[in-house]
């Protein structure tokens, strides 16, 4: 077999190789892409784990108040609550820290998140490891707010940050029902 053959078959078999793995590639499930700031309402936003470096432009883009949900010690990437809220001071911002578990979201959270709110300058940042538990307290805030919004309204901005409400919605309806007039 001649050097140019040989040549020929290995670029051709190369030229499949590429050919291929562009094809795979595009079959590949297109990843989600949330937004990385999502707003549940006016002047409260949600989104996933902000570092360090991210507090400073988060007040040069208008915010005012950081609120992490995300219980420290989750991840060896995460920041610790006392370094962003250092971080928050030093940029002339606001900061809360209420810690939020995996699962069931007691109680305890959720008025410890609704008095963080209503004593935080706004624009609010809301965040934790993904933006959902964020999310998902302040849904159970907003509907337990006696000028709340309502039950379609909150499921809609939670999930137009990305995250899953549905299995909330009864505790939701069940705490729009027992609002107190404000």
């Amino acid at each position: 077999m001649s050097p140019f053959r040989i040549f020929l078959m290995a670029f051709a078999a190369t030229a499949g190789s590429v050919v291929a793995m562009a094809a795979l590639d595009r079959m590949k499930p297109a990843a989600v892409v949330r937004p990385a700031v999502s707003q549940l309402s006016p002047g409260i936003s949600v989104r996933d784990q902000i570092q360090l470096g991210d507090v400073k432009s988060l007040r040069d883009s208008g915010f005012r108040t950081l609120i992490d949900l995300r219980p420290d010690g989750e991840a060896s990437d995460q920041p610790a609550s006392s370094d962003v809220e250092r971080a928050a001071a030093e940029a002339g911002m606001t900061f809360a820290y209420v810690p939020t578990p995996h699962g069931a979201i007691p109680d305890a959270i959720v008025d410890g998140l609704a008095r963080a709110l209503a004593d935080a300058p706004q624009p609010v940042i809301l965040y934790c490891r993904s933006g959902n538990r964020a999310a998902r307290v302040w849904a159970l805030a907003e509907a337990s707010r006696p000028s709340g919004a309502d039950a379609k309204g909150i499921a809609g901005s939670v999930r137009a940050a990305g995250q899953k409400v549905d299995d909330l919605m009864p505790q939701i309806e069940a705490r729009i029902a027992a609002r107190k007039p404000s």
